[in-house]
């Protein structure tokens, strides 16, 4: 009986033990996780009481060729062109010239029928003829009477009682008589000789040439047509010519841009019909804003050798107004509230804290605005979201534009 008690005790005891030594464990383990529970809240509430720096878009000052342009549709049109009347009525004896050729200046296109012209030259030609004879016989009678006047007169020195005094009136009245024919002779010939050159050039009229060298580009008439003289209300225009080379651009310049329109100015030219891309200048400014379209009349000479461009054709013209040579500047998202010459800007410091900055601007552009003091080059400016930020907030730049990163 004494040896099972024994054994029981035992049994007890190591019970005991192992208890003892399991709950030591337990609370070892739960220690454990207890401070690693801890540890990351602690950590989680760091995280949550100092947040990263937000990223923010930005972009450096730098300096580039900045240009103000217009862009404006436009049209070509010839730079002279003219319809073609006859000076004189008649018919149409030949017609030299068709739609698109090429005539020089001074050239015949068509030459008319007059046969009024050509009869009144032929009187003319007469009538000038009969006015020189009557000169000659005019100058004769003169001649012959002026003589005898000379010798009555001369006698009459010599011997005072020898000639009659009525005698040498009557030779001084004819002498002064013929001479006054004479004198209307010859105005006659050169009044005739003017008729002549007239009819005369009447008739030349018959010939219709080119006044400019250029392209035949409407013709209005055929072989025996009669067509009127070009002074009549109903006459009909024989031809139309175009100097197509060069060719006038046409811009209609909005009156907001009128002040910045100068003659000289560079236009790039661009033909979408021919895919071509041509530099020139302005050559001409109307001066005058058109009260119905409220534009103005820009126009550029294009040179045209090949006859490659038409009038009519399309053509999109960007003048260049202004423009500055290596100028500072930057993004024009950058200063959204500029104010005359003046606009705030967030710029980075070299901590990357924010800081406003009023700046003074120039000239701007579709995307840049020039700078002309405030900033330095390669500092960076803070583009978009403005409101988001705060002066003095620290950030993390993210460039959008190649320059120098802080």
């Amino acid at each position: 009986r004494s040896s099972v008690k024994s054994t029981v005790g035992q049994r007890r005891l190591r019970l005991v033990v192992g208890v003892i030594l399991v709950l030591t464990l337990a609370g070892t383990v739960g220690a454990m996780y207890g401070q690693r529970a801890t540890k990351r809240l602690t950590e989680g509430d760091v995280q949550r009481a100092t947040p990263a720096a937000p990223l923010v878009s930005v972009a450096p000052v730098a300096r580039t060729d900045l240009f103000s342009a217009l862009t404006l549709a436009a049209e070509f049109r010839p730079f002279q062109e003219v319809n073609l009347y006859a000076k004189v009525s008649g018919y149409i004896r030949q017609m030299r010239v068709d739609i698109g050729d090429h005539v020089k200046a001074g050239e015949v296109l068509a030459v008319l029928e007059i046969p009024e012209a050509e009869d009144q030259l032929q009187q003319a030609s007469a009538g000038v003829e009969r006015a020189k004879q009557e000169v000659t016989r005019a100058r004769a009678a003169y001649d012959e009477a002026h003589l005898t006047y000379d010798r009555l007169s001369e006698v009459l020195k010599q011997q005072p009682n020898l000639v009659a005094q009525q005698e040498i009136d009557q030779a001084r009245a004819r002498d002064e008589t013929l001479k006054a024919s004479w004198d209307a002779a010859q105005s006659a010939v050169r009044e005739a000789v003017a008729h002549r050159a007239n009819y005369a050039t009447m008739l030349g009229y018959s010939k219709i040439t080119a006044p400019f060298t250029g392209v035949v580009t409407k013709r209005f008439a055929d072989t025996g047509s009669l067509v009127g003289a070009g002074t009549a209300a109903s006459s009909q225009a024989l031809v139309r010519l175009s100097q197509l080379d060069p060719l006038r651009l046409v811009l209609p310049v909005p009156e907001s841009d009128v002040p910045n329109v100068r003659e000289g100015a560079p236009v790039e030219v661009v033909v979408q019909s021919t895919k071509q891309t041509l530099a020139a200048t302005v050559t001409r400014v109307s001066g005058a804003v058109n009260s119905d379209t409220r534009t103005m009349q820009v126009e550029v000479d294009i040179p045209n050798p090949s006859l490659s461009l038409a009038p009519g054709m399309y053509a999109t013209a960007t003048l260049v107004q202004d423009s500055r040579k290596n100028a500072l500047s930057l993004p024009i998202e950058a200063a959204p509230n500029r104010k005359g010459d003046t606009a705030t800007v967030y710029v980075l410091d070299k901590d990357h804290r924010i800081q406003e900055r009023t700046i003074r601007v120039g000239m701007e552009t579709a995307t840049q605005i020039e700078v002309r003091s405030g900033l330095e080059e390669n500092e960076l400016v803070l583009i978009g979201g403005r409101s988001q930020y705060q002066v003095g907030q620290v950030v993390q730049p993210k460039l959008l534009a190649q320059g120098m990163a802080r």
